[in-house]
């Protein structure tokens, strides 16, 4: 039996939607100003971690065991924090 795809896409098609980033520049703000505002919604974006998560295949697996070993970080963090 075949997967059916009931998708907009094929199964081998990827999208990729790009969002261009707009900084309006103020009246007398610096341009070093606007740059680091640039910088920040640049980063939120994420585009450069997905670029470098992209470079090599992760194993599912793999992505799994480190994102379990992310959380159990965060978690050991939180209550060494609070105590």
């Amino acid at each position: 039996m075949q997967p059916v795809n009931t998708g907009k896409f094929k199964n081998h098609e990827r999208r990729y939607f790009s969002v261009m980033i707009i900084i309006n520049i103020k009246d007398g703000e610096s341009l070093d100003k606007a740059l680091k505002r640039f910088k920040k919604k640049f980063e939120k974006t994420g585009v450069l971690r997905e670029l470098r998560s992209r470079q090599a295949y992760e194993k599912k697996s793999v992505a799994r065991r480190t994102e379990i070993k992310h959380a159990v970080y965060i978690q050991n963090m939180n209550l060494d924090t609070t105590s």
